[in-house]
Parts: C-alpha cells; sequence; structure tokens
C-alpha cells in the first residue's frame, strides 16, 4: 500500500504565511484543518510551515509523507453518526529548531509571512530569566519568538509592514497578552533596544484565543482498518470530532487577512473572548463536573452510556437549562444553541470518554466550572439551584474512601474499588472527615476555604441543603436520591 505524500495529493504550492511552534496533533485537527478549508476556497491561499519547538522526539515521518495527512472527524451531525475525511494540504515543511536552527530562523526571513500560530502546552508562555539571546535555539518557547522576531526586525530594517500576527492557542488565561509580556521582559533582559521593543508593540499583533475540539489523536489500535479504508498508509493521521470553535480576541482587526469565517468556518473575531470562555467553562466542563461523579455511583463508565440515561440526561439537561444559562451574559439562544452541541458532543458514538479520567482533581474542578453557577443563581434568584447544590454531595460521595494507596484514594461501588485522583490535601481531608457524621462532615468540607476561596457555609441554606442530600444517597442510593430532584 503506499504512503500518503504530495505526488499522491498532488499539493499546490502557495506562498507560506503561517509558521507554527508545534506539530501535535490538536494543531493538525484544528488550525491547520481550518486553513486547508479556506485554502481550498480561495479565502487564505497561504501555507503553512511546522516548527518543533522541543528537543526530543523527530520529524521523520512528515518528511517520508511530505507533510501531507488526514483528519478523521468522527460524530454526530445533523442527527447523523458520520465519518469526515479530509487530506491535509496546506503544510508546506517541517523544521526542527534544534537540529536544523539556521533553516528555522531563515523563515523569519519569508517576505509573505504573517501568522505565528502555537500551542506549547501551558507550562510553555513563561519568563525565564535565565534564557539567553545567544543559544541556538534559546531554550524556551518566548524566547524562541523574542529571537525570531529580532531577525526578522533586522532582515526587514524595521519595517513596520512587516510585523507578524501571533496565535497564541496554549490554554491559560489571556494566552496572547501572556507571550506579549514574556517577549517584552526578554526585549529588556537581554537589551535589544527600544526600536524592536516599539516594533514588536505597535507592528506585531497579539491575540488572545480560546479554541474548543476534542482531537482523540491517531488511531494506534486500528491503524491497519483505517489503512484499508483510505487506501494508502497514513502514519500521522489525525482523529477528532466534527464540532469546533475558535474565538480570537484582537485590538486590531486581523479578519480580513485571516477571513476563516468566509470560508463558513467556526471562527469569531471579537474584542472579549471572556463571555465565550465563560460559557464554555460553565456550560461544557461545568456539566461534565457537576454530573460524572453521580453518574459513576448510578454504574455508568463513560459519558455515552450516562447520556443514554435518562436520570443522568435529565438531571444535565436541568442543571445546564435551568440554573448555569440564566446566570450567563450572552443572548439566551445563543446560549441554548451551544448548551444543545454541547448534548450533541457528550452523545458521540465514536469517543468513548471515561467518567473516571474526568473525576480527576474535581474539587478544584468544581471551584472553578460550579461554583460561579451556583453563587450566580443565588444572587439573581435569591435560591438554591438544587442540580448544583446536589452535585455538591454527589463529589462528597464519590470521594467518601479512608485507605490511600498509590496517591489515589480507595472508594467503592458496588464492592468494587476505583481510584479518586486528586491533590494530597484533598485526599487527606476526605480519609480524615468522610466517616464523622454528615453534618461535620458537609460543614468541614464547604468551610474549607484552600479548597473554595471562602467559607461556603455562608451561602444561606446550603449547608443543610448538601447535608439532606448526602444523607439520603447514603440511606438509599445515587440514583433514588438523584431522582428526586430530577
Amino acid at each position: 500500500m503506499d504512503i500518503l505524500n504530495k505526488a499522491k495529493t498532488g499539493k499546490k504550492e502557495r506562498p507560506i504565511k503561517v509558521v507554527q511552534f508545534g506539530e501535535g496533533n490538536f494543531l493538525r485537527g484544528f488550525v491547520d484543518y481550518m486553513i486547508d478549508i479556506a485554502n481550498e476556497q480561495g479565502k487564505f491561499d497561504g501555507d503553512i510551515v511546522l516548527i518543533k519547538p522541543i528537543e526530543f522526539g523527530n520529524l521523520d515521518m512528515f518528511h517520508k509523507q511530505d507533510c501531507q495527512y488526514t483528519v478523521s472527524l468522527r460524530g454526530n451531525v445533523n442527527g447523523e453518526a458520520k465519518i469526515i475525511n479530509r487530506i491535509v494540504t496546506s503544510v508546506a515543511d517541517a523544521v526542527d529548531t534544534y537540529n536544523e536552527y539556521d533553516k528555522y530562523m531563515g523563515l523569519a526571513e519569508i517576505d509573505t509571512l504573517r501568522f505565528v500560530v502555537s500551542n506549547t502546552t501551558e507550562a510553555g508562555i513563561v519568563y525565564d530569566d535565565t534564557d539567553k539571546f545567544e543559544l541556538e535555539p534559546p531554550k524556551t518557547f518566548p524566547g524562541k519568538l523574542t529571537k525570531f522576531l529580532y531577525h526578522r526586525f533586522e532582515t526587514f530594517k524595521g519595517d513596520m509592514s512587516k510585523g507578524l500576527v501571533m496565535l497564541p492557542v496554549e490554554l491559560i488565561d489571556d494566552n496572547g497578552i501572556m507571550l506579549k509580556k514574556c517577549v517584552m521582559q526578554l526585549i529588556e533582559l537581554w537589551g535589544l533596544g527600544d526600536e524592536f521593543k516599539k516594533w514588536v508593540d505597535e507592528a506585531c499583533v497579539f491575540t488572545s484565543t480560546l479554541v474548543d475540539r476534542i482531537i482523540t489523536g491517531y488511531p494506534r489500535a486500528t491503524e491497519q482498518e483505517e489503512w484499508e479504508k483510505l487506501g494508502y498508509e497514513d502514519h500521522i493521521m489525525v482523529t477528532g470530532e466534527p464540532f469546533a470553535l475558535w474565538v480570537i480576541e484582537s485590538a486590531k482587526d486581523i479578519s480580513k487577512e485571516f477571513p476563516l469565517p468566509d470560508a463558513g468556518l467556526p471562527v469569531i473575531f471579537t474584542d472579549n473572548q471572556k463571555p465565550y470562555k465563560q460559557r464554555k467553562v460553565r456550560i461544557l466542563n461545568g456539566a461534565h463536573t457537576s454530573f460524572v461523579l453521580a453518574s459513576y455511583l448510578c454504574g455508568n463508565d463513560i459519558v455515552r452510556q450516562s447520556m443514554q440515561d435518562d436520570d443522568i440526561r435529565n438531571f444535565m439537561l436541568k442543571t445546564i437549562y435551568d440554573e448555569v444559562i440564566p446566570t450567563l451574559s450572552l443572548p439566551e439562544e445563543e446560549l441554548k444553541q451551544f448548551a444543545g452541541e454541547v448534548v450533541n458532543r457528550f452523545n458521540n458514538p465514536y469517543v468513548d470518554h471515561a467518567l473516571l479520567a474526568i473525576s480527576l482533581n474535581s474539587v478544584s474542578k468544581w471551584r472553578a466550572r460550579c461554583m460561579p453557577s451556583l453563587l450566580g443563581y443565588v444572587e439573581k434568584t435569591g435560591k438554591l439551584p438544587a442540580h448544583l447544590t446536589f452535585s455538591i454531595a454527589a463529589l462528597m460521595a464519590f470521594y467518601t474512601g479512608t485507605e490511600i494507596r498509590d496517591k489515589a484514594l480507595i472508594g467503592h461501588r458496588d464492592g468494587q474499588e476505583y481510584n479518586i485522583m486528586d491533590d494530597k490535601a484533598v485526599l487527606e481531608f476526605f480519609a480524615a472527615n468522610c466517616e464523622k457524621d454528615t453534618q461535620t462532615f458537609v460543614t468541614s468540607f464547604l468551610g474549607n476555604e484552600d479548597f473554595f476561596g471562602q467559607d461556603l457555609n455562608k451561602v444561606p441554606g446550603l449547608t443543610d441543603a448538601v447535608v439532606a442530600y448526602l444523607d439520603d444517597i447514603k440511606a438509599n442510593g445515587m440514583r433514588a436520591a438523584l431522582c428526586k430532584i430530577s
């Protein structure tokens, strides 16, 4: 069977407009996929060069396949289970910053270059005052980017039209603002001068972005079967879900230069991404955190099972529509449409998302994802949201265990052990307190300011409500207790 390459795809060569720090599955199944569609529709006309920003790993398979690869999206589309395959041909090359340093720096000299995409993990956007300009390359991503920008600044003699647009997708708040801050600090540290600082500040654009698509990666377990269906070998194919959203916050309007929405792609340009992040965190992530622990104790193991369990599905729908959406600022219809897409995604027939995997660090997740909705609902209505309140009791029931073994608290479901994974302080709290009387247990948990940043016992009626729900779970089981409120 032939391997996928340019000869097979008939790749059209385009001007290099994008360099991308990161060659991983997410960027290739999200950003590069979108740019490929925009190219096909004649909206962008630009190629991408992938940059490997870390020392380990290699690009051998990228070169063997001429950077041509398949994206296979799998999920529910308009109520039907579908697989949508696309060969992405918009990646022109892949370069190793360490083993091909001169080639990497040469990319800064390309006249048509305009965009820098990055996904270097949450730890990638950090300022390190031990990084050095003379290293080839500097060790941090901000260091590499600063030196890259400086080389471009020198090459084009400070031409203000040759600035670049940064599109970081790292999962941190205000990723573009944080990246620019790191670059500016390095300019100072390395003494690169006021003219360069002005060029970075005025000629370059640092956007902050929010991205959303589940990428499930390379289908290693079914590799041969996939190749048979495709009719060729593809060692760097990417699988993921059809849903996608890219929100780009920018102080300068870049929508004409990066016209992805004109190609029908789910990209939103805005001057404030925070309402969209709040929507995602509270509806998508908040729904997960509010129902998965109860669902697991009701006997389910994956998200799709939960959606096919009427009791859990109804609980989740009421949580989202009755308690979360009323606390959000975007238009109600837009929020309901997003919520409908979330339910559709949870029911994806091609993704087995384990509830125990989602359960990791549930205490901090509940604080970030559910607590703002609960407090917002109380502030707006003067009442407790029943389902979000119940989710606290469900969390406490799930976290019930007295033995910590191999850094996990041991819980029990129907006589079978399961591992509860969280910070050491959380696990030690539950091991020490879960067997105390319910009132003491709940009061201690809600009053732990290390967990919640405040004393939740001060929320009127919350302590008594959680005590009642937890007593009901203990006496009658999770499903019977949950059904009383759903």
